[in-house]
């Protein structure tokens, strides 16, 4: 089993910016994904950005240019660093973590991610 502990959420107004964290521990050997899904109220979990274990990350277009995606593997830990903020980017943020190739290009599907963080709540005033 892997655990995924996030933090880092909070009220932010549009324009700002903040980091989010998740921490990995337990079977760690069995993941080398990691990355950050969003489910807003009424709609579905969708992929915010995703990192392989060679690097290659892959993000939403609606946060190119303005969300970040890093990893510290000497601590299994993942970062969003989420800048220019906007009110739609409201919603409650997971991180999670799967098994893929080294250099997976692909759009992690929701449902190939393996373990799951509780989500930290993100909102974005106008």
């Amino acid at each position: 089993q892997v655990q995924l502990v996030e933090s880092g959420g909070g009220l932010v107004q549009a324009g700002g910016s903040l980091r989010l964290s998740c921490a990995a521990s337990g079977s760690i050997f069995s993941i080398n994904a990691m990355g950050w899904y969003r489910q807003a109220p009424g709609k579905q979990r969708e992929l915010v950005a995703c990192i392989a274990s060679g690097g290659s990350a892959n993000y939403a277009d609606s946060v190119k240019g303005r969300f970040t995606i890093s990893r510290d593997n000497a601590k299994n830990t993942v970062y969003l660093q989420m800048n220019s903020l906007k009110p739609e980017d409201t919603a409650v943020y997971y991180c999670a973590a799967g098994a893929f190739p080294p250099y997976y290009s692909g759009s992690y599907p929701t449902d190939d991610m393996d373990y799951w963080g509780k989500g930290t709540l993100v909102t974005v005033s106008s």
